[in-house]
């Protein structure tokens, strides 16, 4: 069934790629940037993604292609870098990307009270969304992020009816499948008559992924450590430029610098415990440590098997996306990386992450040989989860080695490396948890036992109380909302009977002067 969907889907894709080139590049050619038709060409996964956001309709997607080609054109987006922008742009801070929400999706904010409506810089701020926006998808492709508008100390001033129809139209049409949700924090009031015209112009699959919030429920979506203080959280980070605040694995090393190997964490401990640790005890650990990599020498046999590449110009890289730890009850604590060298020279990469007191990585900053495969073990250090919110990067550069001479010092050789020469492939984080496919499973298992019927019933119940559960969920917002306009309504009638009774009461005083 799924091998069958598989060559439907790909029918269309090439059925889009067939008519794009025979219907719309002939006429269009001086519209387009080449580097997106051939791109066109290249990557089933770009056409999907106009496909799957317009339902499959090869229609539909080839009238949204064409739009967005046109306005990737337009504004030059290719060729848009920090140095396009004055100054001003970035140094305002009401547009960037930081920290990620509860499902690891990474959060691009809106700080709109400082952005106010003018028309000599909007051009300029719009491009600046398509930079983010552009940056972000050739970083994490396919991955979706989640849009932020904190609406914090918002006045009418700051609303911007062409800025915000923009900031849809990138989600809707020029960058499809990348928004995962839209939050939307502290509303005020006095914005509710513009939000209905800005939901109009969402449509019904944008509008499914609104989600409204103020200080006491915006830790459904975005953990309390990428949370701002004004929005309940203990996020110490504050927007400062240059430089971009985008990439967390180029923090300073004191806040999120590079991991230690295994081997460095080991030594150092070593070195403290040696006068407490017993011949014995080291001989136990020994076979601990021997049986735990055994177990693991062999996941990674099968890993190299089964998991897809991800093919780079220097590295082919096993898993191709993210990395799979499992919760605190699997005890499934460790997963590996896989790296083959396709280069004619030696190649040098180190690993980073945004959680480095909470993994330990065997090596982390190496070099092997052309041709050879090198396996990179990644752990968890001592009590510490995984969680969705953890990335790794993994960065690699070509050394041009001149015959005769000795490997390089890499340390000095990452800080000499030039940035272009720098080939990067980033993980997420996934945590396998018992979820609705291990119940599944035990309804499966207990179904040798009793009736199968019986096990259909519960599963059907299950499903039913966890569709009740959303629905009990959103009828509790819209309660929540009525609630708040019955006071604010009541409050208004009460101010009116106020101002009627102090009329009428002056009207008597002037009856009585006369």
């Amino acid at each position: 069934m799924a091998g069958e969907q598989q060559r439907d889907q790909d029918k269309l894709i090439n059925e889009i790629r067939e008519r794009f080139l025979s219907e719309h590049l002939p006429d269009k050619a001086d519209k387009y940037d080449s580097r997106d038709v051939e791109r066109l060409k290249q990557e089933d996964s770009w056409v999907e993604g106009y496909l799957q956001w317009r339902h499959y309709n090869v229609d539909e997607a080839l009238k949204m292609i064409d739009e967005s080609f046109q306005w990737r054109k337009e504004f030059l987006v290719h060729n848009l870098s920090e140095s396009n922008f004055p100054g001003w742009v970035f140094e305002t801070g009401a547009v960037y990307l930081h920290g990620y929400d509860k499902e690891g999706n990474k959060m691009f904010w809106f700080r709109v009270k400082l952005h106010t409506k003018e028309a000599k810089t909007v051009l300029d701020k719009k491009k600046c969304v398509a930079f983010w926006l552009e940056r972000y998808a050739k970083r994490e492709p396919g991955k979706p992020l989640t849009a932020v508008f904190d609406l914090t100390e918002t006045g009418l001033s700051n609303i911007d009816m062409d800025f915000v129809r923009f900031i849809i139209s990138c989600f809707k049409v020029y960058y499809p499948k990348y928004l995962s949700k839209m939050i939307i924090y502290e509303m005020p009031w006095i914005m509710t008559a513009a939000w209905k015209i800005v939901k109009s112009w969402l449509g019904p699959e944008a509008v499914s992924l609104l989600r409204f919030a103020n200080k006491n429920d915006v830790q459904e979506y975005i953990s309390i450590e990428y949370l701002p203080p004004h929005m309940g959280g203990i996020d110490p980070f504050k927007y400062s430029y240059p430089p971009l605040p985008d990439d967390d694995f180029q923090t300073p090393i004191s806040e999120n610098g590079p991991i230690a190997s295994e081997d460095e964490i080991d030594e150092k401990e070593s070195g403290d415990g040696n006068s407490k640790e017993t011949s014995d005890t080291n001989h136990n650990d020994e076979q601990v440590v021997k049986q735990d990599d055994e177990r693991v020498e062999s996941k990674i046999k099968s890993a190299k098997k089964t998991l897809p590449l991800f093919k780079g110009s220097l590295l082919h890289i096993s898993p191709a996306e993210d990395l799979q730890f499992g919760s605190k009850d699997s005890g499934d604590r460790k997963c590996s990386i896989v790296l083959t060298n396709v280069t004619k020279n030696p190649v040098a990469f180190k690993v980073r992450t945004t959680a480095p007191e909470k993994y330990r990585v065997k090596p982390s900053n190496s070099s092997f040989e052309p041709g050879t495969t090198i396996d990179i073990l990644v752990s968890l250090h001592g009590g510490f989860e995984a969680s969705p919110q953890d990335r790794f990067l993994v960065m690699a550069a070509e050394i041009d080695q001149l015959a005769g001479a000795g490997p390089p010092d890499l340390s000095q050789y990452w800080k000499e490396v030039p940035r272009d020469q720098i080939m990067e492939h980033r993980y997420g984080t996934q945590v396998k948890s018992m979820g609705f496919s291990s119940i599944n499973y035990i309804i499966f298992i207990v179904s040798s036992f009793i009736n199968v019927d019986f096990c259909l019933m519960l599963l059907f119940i299950f499903k039913q109380m966890t569709r009740l559960m959303i629905l009990n969920k959103r009828l509790e917002e819209q309660i929540t909302r009525c609630v708040w306009f019955q006071q604010l309504l009541t409050g208004l009638v009460a101010l009116l009977v106020a101002i009627t009774s102090v009329s009428l009461y002056l009207h008597s005083l002037d009856k009585d002067t006369q």
